[in-house]
């Protein structure tokens, strides 16, 4: 007659422990939401926006405009990075021309995005942001890494009103194509290279996990970029942002896939330092096919214009803009100069 009360006893004791445990974890889920809400706050406050919010149909995007007088150059970042990015760049070419820097639906200071992620309403967007603010062309738009093609895109649906293109390190429409099979064997997801999914990272975000790893996250970032990235850069909004830009590549490339720019000045700056991607389980034979097929598309991109040419930064790797600044600066001015003519 015992038996049926110890079991009873015994369940009773690990309902117990389980809905401790239970309450334990909402506890410090909960506890980290508060952490993480009065940590965002303080944070941000460090951080104002540089420049100001510019409705651009939908929501308001984070945009900066330094120097004056024409032409007027557009920085497109590439995926993931912010108007910040460029550095001192933008302010050294204020001297010479009207700048112009901006954050996309989600990055940074711009509001979240309300409309899908695709190439044609991002250039809209852009584009409705200028005219509010009525900064007009002739633009020169500099677009790095997947920002190149939303200049190239931008360049097509404004021909009109565009007299340069520098593209840095710039993704071909058809590297996606011919690299697949490489992160495909190595069981990789050819866009995302298997990043945790928006909504994991937005929850982690939100309950002050991704704080706790700063350190760990952000290397080789100094104290200031860190409280940067983590108070303005990752949050929620960003990370379906960037998750919905790469789920929408395809389009972008198709969109602008057999493009001409006519005669429109051209400059093609690629990376002479080899890309690496051996550390996210990429085969160093296939690796090495990934940088021919790179270097080879970033030739077949001088066809996209009668007046183009190709510069191969020596001492960069991805981030031109940051490994050899003068250079880019020098290819930016030069186009400045060339529209003056």
């Amino acid at each position: 007659m015992k038996k049926p009360v110890e079991k009873k006893k015994t369940k009773s004791l690990w309902m117990k422990i389980l809905f401790s445990l239970v309450a334990l974890v909402v506890l410090l889920v909960m506890s980290g939401a508060a952490f993480e809400a009065v940590a965002s706050y303080q944070g941000a406050k460090k951080f104002p926006p540089e420049g100001k919010l510019v409705n651009a149909g939908g929501s308001k995007l984070h945009l900066q405009q330094q120097g004056a007088g024409k032409p007027t150059i557009i920085f497109e970042t590439g995926s993931g990075v912010a108007s910040t990015g460029w550095r001192d760049l933008p302010k050294k070419l204020s001297d010479y021309a009207t700048v112009v820097t901006y954050d996309r639906a989600g990055y940074a200071w711009s509001e979240e995005a309300t409309t899908e992620r695709t190439g044609d309403n991002i250039v809209r967007e852009l584009y409705t942001a200028l005219q509010k603010e009525n900064i007009e062309g002739p633009y020169i738009l500099v677009g790095h890494s997947l920002g190149g093609m939303y200049s190239r895109l931008f360049a097509q649906t404004y021909p009109n009103e565009v007299e340069g293109v520098v593209l840095l390190d710039a993704r071909p429409e058809n590297f996606s194509k011919e690299t697949a099979p490489f992160f495909e064997k190595a069981n990789l997801d050819p866009v995302s290279v298997n990043t945790p999914p928006a909504n994991m990272l937005a929850l982690l975000k939100r309950i002050g996990v991704l704080r706790l790893m700063e350190n760990s996250i952000l290397v080789g970032l100094s104290e200031e970029e860190q409280d940067l990235a983590m108070n303005i850069e990752l949050q929620p909004k960003f990370f379906q942002a960037q998750e919905q830009e790469l789920k929408n590549m395809t389009d972008l490339e198709n969109s602008i896939r057999n493009q001409s720019l006519g005669s429109i000045p051209l400059t093609i700056i690629t990376h002479g330092i080899p890309s690496d991607a051996t550390g996210f389980g990429i085969s160093s034979k296939d690796n090495k096919r990934m940088e021919e097929v790179w270097q080879e598309q970033q030739k077949q991109l001088l066809d996209l214009s009668t007046d183009s040419k190709l510069i191969v930064a020596e001492k960069s790797g991805h981030f031109v803009m940051d490994d050899e600044p003068e250079l880019v600066f020098n290819a930016i001015k030069e186009q400045i100069e060339q529209t003056k003519q």
